[in-house]
């Protein structure tokens, strides 16, 4: 087994003061490592970087289909939003064309990453409900197929038909038997894989068509379409997948996930890239995977949303520029 390499240093002055180590995957069409740092077997659990792989199902079964879900249920069916109204109010409709209610979710409650939709829930009175929980896209994609498939209401089960069908899903496209489970922050199961494992995953998106030769092929390139036409909605304004991907004007499928795994998705080379920070920092993935996109030739160097994340200025509550987060070398 490899240690983990560094992969982002923080600098103060011109110190050194810490550095974020990971690992980094980025495999071709065929599953080949292409290129890889720290250890490839390194077995992780993607969070939510593998929520398109979880709404798989939610198209292959027909579904999505028979539900007549839109470009943009599709791409929150893969999000971790930020509960705006553009989020909430979308999937609210969503649960009203199932004949369901925030009570059929599963995913639990949060407060609204998004400051407006956080305020109007402290001037109306009012707590949050399951549908400003991130992942109420993904939950309600769940429900959809749960209500296709004639399932239990307890559809975040490992033993469910919507969780089996994930785990079939998963282990296809990763090409890889799942060691395992964790339970996500959603209260839904989330299936370990190698670095690998994960890479080849998102280099099946990358290289799936509309006219691929099988359903799931076809599934895996709406999903992409779908994140990419709504970037806006996989996130939120101010975060870095939203960011980064209007960046690259839909050139490039992006999804963050929990404890620093950061997935990306690129057609045009056909490639998928995976990146997990050891300590599980946001800001040392996300730098990460600004300074690869920038090496592959997909994200400008100087755009304002790769500046945002790689050199990034560090600043003191005076507004001075302390120090800088920058790609650790390997990565340049």
């Amino acid at each position: 087994m490899k240690n983990p390499v560094p992969l982002a240093e923080i600098w103060r002055g011109e110190f050194l003061e810490s550095i974020h180590t990971g690992h980094v995957v980025i495999c071709d069409a065929s599953g080949n490592i292409v290129q890889a740092w720290g250890d490839p077997d390194q077995v992780i659990l993607p969070r939510s970087s593998s929520k398109m792989i979880q709404a798989l199902p939610l198209i292959e079964s027909g579904a999505a289909k028979a539900f007549g879900l839109g470009v943009d249920q599709l791409a929150l069916a893969c999000a971790s939003h930020n509960s705006a109204a553009i989020h909430t109010d979308r999937v609210s409709k969503w649960l009203d064309h199932l004949g369901l209610s925030d009570g059929d979710l599963r995913c639990g409650a949060h407060d609204p990453k998004d400051v407006e939709a956080h305020h109007a829930l402290i001037r109306a009175g009012e707590k949050p409900c399951q549908m400003h929980n991130n992942c109420s896209g993904k939950h309600t994609g769940f429900l959809t197929l749960n209500k296709h498939l004639g399932g239990g209401s307890e559809y975040i089960d490992p033993d469910h038909p919507v969780q089996l069908a994930v785990k079939d899903a998963f282990e296809d496209v990763t090409g890889q038997t799942t060691p395992g489970f964790g339970i996500d922050g959603c209260s839904a199961p989330n299936f370990a894989t190698t670095m690998h494992g994960f890479a080849r995953a998102l280099a099946f998106f990358a290289a799936a068509s509309d006219d691929g030769a099988t359903v799931r092929e076809r599934a895996a390139a709406t999903l992409v379409q779908a994140m990419t036409a709504y970037p806006e909605l996989v996130a939120g304004e101010g975060r870095a997948c939203t960011e980064l991907m209007r960046a690259m004007n839909g050139r490039v499928a992006l999804k963050t996930g929990a404890e620093a795994v950061y997935a990306a998705i690129i057609p045009e080379l056909k490639l998928g890239v995976a990146v997990k920070i050891s300590d599980g920092s946001f800001r040392a993935s996300e730098c990460a995977i600004a300074a690869i996109l920038v090496k592959l030739g997909v994200l400008a160097p100087k755009h304002p949303a790769t500046l945002k994340r790689m050199n990034a200025p560090i600043k003191n509550c005076n507004g001075i520029t302390t120090g800088y987060i920058k790609p650790a070398a390997a990565l340049l």
